[in-house]
């Protein structure tokens, strides 16, 4: 047997339809070749070194997954024609089954289309920190049915691309890196004001993970029923594990306030019973009897 018998050795045929060797190994070459090419983009774009390290990081990334499925759709067509397997016969053929699986797949054609809007919209990238149905999460890849976020507790969670179309998504971290938050610190009526503002001021300044360069600063809020009320207002690009940087200047402050013999009260209420003292009358006419 010669190499033309091996290239032209058929092993399928099902009617006009004949599948021969040289014709697979064809087709595995190409994929092969687009998936080690597929690897290089990668590298190209999300590791630059000249122009393109000028474009944000996120928006890199969705450009590589829309040229990932573009390549990938390019070269099964090419696999299919190299294959012997006419695309519009193929079309015209399966119309039918198409719309009856359209009709029943008709959710997951939505997360399809949807998918394919994140990616090109950009509304939604991957390393976004999103707050959906009250869970926060980090965007770790965004496919075209669905997407999975990181929660705050280390848990994926998978969820279908169209319920970022349709429902309310909060995005904390979007087309930029630094978000502002918040911590509420409450002291006891007598305080010193302006001892409490530099408490907390120095408490936010030291800390390494608060921006400098959006300067920190410290509201007094309100007069409490019990407390005097203030607001730490400080910006982080740490969005992610906020909490850990919430409570290191929770820490921080009642240190501080401990310090300067700045108190943080408690509520206290007095209980009066209703009829208590006509009981400790009769209980001690009682005793004397």
């Amino acid at each position: 047997m010669n190499w033309d018998d091996v290239i032209n050795y058929q092993i399928f045929e099902l009617g006009d339809f004949k599948l021969l060797l040289g014709n697979l190994l064809i087709g595995i070459v190409i994929s092969i070749i687009t998936g080690v090419f597929i690897s290089i983009l990668r590298r190209a774009i999300l590791k630059p070194r000249f122009i393109i390290d000028k474009i944000d990081e996120k928006r890199r990334v969705t450009f590589f997954s829309i040229a990932k499925y573009f390549i990938w759709m390019v070269s099964l067509l090419i696999i299919l024609e190299v294959l012997g397997v006419k695309i519009n016969s193929l079309l015209f053929g399966s119309t039918a089954l198409l719309v009856g699986l359209g009709l029943g797949l008709q959710n997951i054609f939505k997360d399809f289309i949807s998918g394919l809007f994140l990616l090109f919209e950009g509304t939604i990238k991957v390393g976004d920190i999103l707050e959906v149905d009250g869970e926060t999460g980090k965007v770790i890849e965004i496919n075209l049915r669905s997407s999975e976020i990181l929660t705050r507790d280390d848990v994926t969670i998978i969820i279908p691309n169209s319920r970022f179309i349709v429902e309310k998504v909060v995005n904390w971290s979007h087309d930029k890196n630094s978000v502002r938050f918040n911590v509420k610190v409450s002291v006891a009526y007598g305080s010193d004001v302006e001892l409490v503002f530099k408490c907390l001021e120095e408490a936010m300044v030291e800390h390494k993970q608060i921006l400098s360069k959006s300067k920190p600063f410290v509201r007094f809020t309100n007069f409490g029923e019990s407390s005097l009320n203030f607001e730490m207002i400080f910006w982080s690009n740490n969005t992610f594990r906020i909490e850990n940087v919430k409570s290191d200047l929770r820490r921080s402050v009642y240190q501080r306030l401990a310090e300067n013999g700045l108190a943080i009260p408690f509520p206290q209420r007095d209980i009066h019973i209703k009829g208590m003292e006509n009981m400790v009358d009769f209980t001690e006419k009682k005793i004397k009897n």
